[in-house]
């Protein structure tokens, strides 16, 4: 069986969640960010595992430059939850390190940031609003953000098949 390889973006912060699922799973996923998190998947005894690549975002051409040395393939799947104005420019710098088709999972809390900068990728948007419920509202919890994500991860893999 081939190995699934996946590029986190932001994936120290609210995306660990769903990094240490994919690990879990058996991918191989690359995680650049700014600031090293261990992953509690980085523990376990499956296929997959996890690689950190230290980066700054205004610095997309060096991202992408560290994160193809540890991918070591193109990657089948890009998460991403980026600040509005790194993510077009690293998007189209790390777009190179993406299998043909492979699908993109855009996390973030505005509903205005469409289209995304990879036309040639099917993306799949998680819009992460404030949920009301009995005349209050409340952020996401980092639970309900990680199956969130993972949600539209399954569906954007499903359709890529």
């Amino acid at each position: 069986m081939a190995i699934r390889r996946a590029l986190v973006l932001g994936g120290a912060g609210m995306l660990t969640g769903c990094a240490e699922r994919l690990v879990v799973g058996g991918w191989h996923v690359v995680l650049p960010c700014r600031h090293y998190a261990p992953l509690a998947a980085d523990n376990h005894t499956g296929n997959g595992k996890a690689i950190w690549v230290e980066v700054d975002w205004t610095r997309p051409q060096v991202l992408a430059t560290k994160a193809a040395r540890v991918l070591g393939a193109p990657a089948d799947l890009l998460i991403t939850w980026l600040p509005d104005d790194t993510l077009p420019p690293t998007l189209r710098a790390v777009e190179p390190l993406l299998a043909p088709g492979a699908p993109v999972v855009e996390a973030h809390a505005a509903r205005d940031r469409w289209p995304t900068p990879l036309p040639n990728h099917p993306t799949h948007h998680v819009v992460l609003t404030p949920i009301g419920y009995a005349g209050r509202t409340r952020r996401p919890t980092p639970t309900e953000i990680t199956e969130g994500i993972l949600h539209a991860t399954d569906r954007a893999l499903a359709a890529a098949r």
